[in-house]
């Protein structure tokens, strides 16, 4: 597990900005959705391509908020990434310049649709009444990769809880993205994985500072509207 640290300066500025450190505080458990970011065997198992050993840790937090978060009434969605060379926009910027012919090669192999990497870790407890998304950027809600936001519309979803791997990658560029579209954010500082602490708790500071609330798995229970 990662060893969380938000900077004390940057939680002050962040109170001096808001008038508090949290914002997000009685909220309709109805319409908030749990996105559990690219938690697949691609990302997880030992050897894997792409392995973040540390999201194994999270999977424990993300099951417990999995299960609040359905017991009130809200939405789990898995999201996974996907590997589509077929799509009408390909993403050459990241397989064809950022990416090294054998990274590309990894990801391919990995995250194609029936790929056992691209299927979700089997120590996640997915329901029936859950969905699965796939999408093929960082983030699920990039337009015209990934239904998401239509999706949660539909559902009339406001709020979102965010976890999975990798922060600093897909988790962040989701809650991101999450804030530019009006939704309100919540990301478990326990419930999201990378590499480094350095890498993680970044992204902690900046989620805190300018994108939503960072919080911990057990404070979950006390976000609904009572």
């Amino acid at each position: 597990m990662h060893k969380i640290h938000l900077s004390p300066e940057l939680v002050e500025r962040s109170r001096g900005h808001r008038g508090r450190v949290r914002v997000l505080e009685g909220l309709d458990p109805k319409r908030t959705a749990h996105l559990i970011v690219d938690m697949q065997n691609g990302f997880l198992e030992p050897g894997a391509p792409v392995e973040i050993p540390l999201a194994r840790d999270i999977v424990p937090n993300i099951n417990k908020v999995s299960r609040e978060v359905r017991a009130a009434g809200g939405l789990n969605v898995f999201l996974r990434f996907t590997y589509d060379d077929t799509e009408s926009t390909p993403w050459t910027f990241w397989y064809d310049m950022i990416s090294s012919p054998q990274a590309k090669a990894g990801s391919a192999g990995a995250f194609r649709v029936g790929a056992h990497g691209h299927q979700l870790w089997a120590g996640l407890e997915v329901q029936e009444t859950d969905m699965i998304v796939n999408k093929t950027r960082f983030s699920g809600f990039t337009p015209g990769t990934c239904d998401l936001d239509k999706q949660l519309n539909a559902r009339g979803i406001e709020n979102v809880i965010i976890s999975g791997t990798m922060t600093n990658c897909c988790s962040e560029s989701t809650a991101r993205d999450a804030a530019q579209l009006n939704y309100r954010v919540a990301f478990l500082a326990d419930a999201n994985a990378t590499l480094t602490d350095e890498e993680h708790n970044a992204t902690l500071n900046n989620i805190q500072t300018l994108f939503g609330d960072v919080i911990m798995a057990e404070d979950v229970a006390g976000l609904w509207r009572r």
